[in-house]
This record gives C-alpha cells, structure tokens and sequence, in this order.
C-alpha cells in the first residue's frame, strides 16, 4: 500500500472489485497451484491488505517491508512449502494458463528457478523457486537489490543453481500490463471495460489481440520506464550509475 508511485495500488477498483482481488482470482485458477497466500507487509499501511484478505478468506502472512526475500521465505517456511510461485499483486492481467505452462516446466526440468523470460509484456511475470534455492539465497544474499526482489541472487549465481526461463513470447517487451503509475491504471480500467466478464478470465491473447486492434491505447503507459524499482535497487546497491528518460 506504501508504493511511492502509485500508493494504495494493490487495492483500487477495477471493474468494481480490488485489483488484489482479480489476481488472486486468476491464479486460483491456475491448474498447478494448490494454495495462494497473500504476502504483505507488517507496515501499519498494509492493515487495510491483512482486513481485506480475512474478510475474503485469503491466508495473509506479514513479514519485512523491504526485505522482501526474508518475507518470501518466512511465508513459505510457516507453510512448509516445496515450491514457491512469485506473482506480484500489482499485476491484474496476470494469465493463469501461462502461470501453469511456467510451473509445468519448472517441475519437467527438475529446476531450483525457472521464469517467465523473452520479450514478454510487463505484468504477465511469475517465476518458481524450489524452497531450497531461496532458503540459500535468504542465507548468502546481502545487496538491496538482491533482498527487495527476491530473485536476483539466484539469477546472478547459476553456478549454484539450476535455472531456466519460458520463452513464450517476442517482440512485447513495450507492452504495458502491470500496475506502477497513474496512467497504467486509466490503461488497465480501459482494457477491464472491454474485456472483463464476471463469469470467465480472460487471457492474455485476448489483451493482445484488443492491443492489435486499438493500438492507441498503448500510448497511454508504453514510454513507462520498466522495472524502475529493480534500478532503483541496483542504484541503492552502488554498483551501477542509472540514468532514465521519458519522452
């Protein structure tokens, strides 16, 4: 709820119901995944997350505000988990059949962590980790970046683990379907009155297909600068001089 670009984010209205809500929605769905846990922080903020998920009978863990890795690991230790999925609450169109290809092959291919990876559009990412390669990570991991956002220890070390990445998609690296800032959420509520129905989820083929057809509404959030929270990690780490433009 603390989110400096766009506060209380998780929780807006879309097509009449928390974005929290269509995530959880939509991985519920997914074939692969037996229990969604909400991961939120113990932030006095994030009270309204904890009301809203007992309210809706939604397991609700709280752990560290910006340590997310030690969030990520004390959740799936209370649940004893083998496999952990991470989707982020701010991604409203996160496809679930696209979830379940993810996880299949991260089991297939006997991975510690395996991804969503390519030119896919911001807002469909997920990524699976074996417990054990984040119980390591949450031991060895020390720079911000590596604590905040959870995978990037074990993406720099494939050394130590065994890694992979899906790549379903190529040439959408400009699509915009997450949640950051103001103009992505006048996005996302054109694209829910187009597409969203009560009784069914749609997918995101059919996001693309609207994109094909409308190919203004992209100019609404495309030149967003991607994953500005990670380089903003990587600025905090002191090891790189990051610097962004929007036209």
């Amino acid at each position: 709820m603390s989110s400096t670009r766009l506060p209380g984010k998780v929780l807006m209205p879309l097509a009449g119901k928390p974005v929290l809500w269509h995530v959880i929605k939509r991985i519920r769905a997914c074939k692969t995944i037996p229990r969604v846990v909400v991961a939120t922080s113990v932030d006095t903020t994030d009270d309204a997350i904890e009301s809203w998920c007992q309210s809706e009978d939604v397991p609700c863990f709280r752990g560290s505000l910006n340590d997310v890795l030690d969030r990520y690991y004390q959740a799936g230790l209370l649940y004893s988990a083998d496999v952990v999925v991470r989707i982020t609450a701010d991604c409203p169109v996160v496809d679930p059949t696209i979830v379940d290809e993810v996880v299949r092959e991260f089991l297939t291919g006997s991975y510690e962590y395996y991804g969503l990876a390519g030119e896919f559009p911001d807002g469909l990412d997920c990524t699976v980790f074996a417990f054990s390669a984040l119980s390591r990570a949450w031991r060895e991991a020390a720079l911000p970046s590596e604590r905040e956002h959870v995978g990037p220890y074990v993406e720099k070390h494939p050394e130590l683990f065994k890694c992979g990445g899906f790549k379903k998609f190529s040439g959408l690296f400009h699509y915009r379907l997450t949640l950051d800032e103001p103009r992505d959420y006048d996005f996302l509520q054109r694209v829910f009155s187009r597409l969203y129905r009560e009784d069914e989820i749609f997918l995101a083929s059919d996001v693309l297909s609207l994109l094909e057809n409308e190919p203004e509404l992209t100019r609404l959030n495309s030149d967003i600068v991607r994953n500005e929270g990670y380089l903003k990690s990587l600025i905090e780490d002191g090891k790189v001089n990051v610097q962004t433009r929007r036209s």
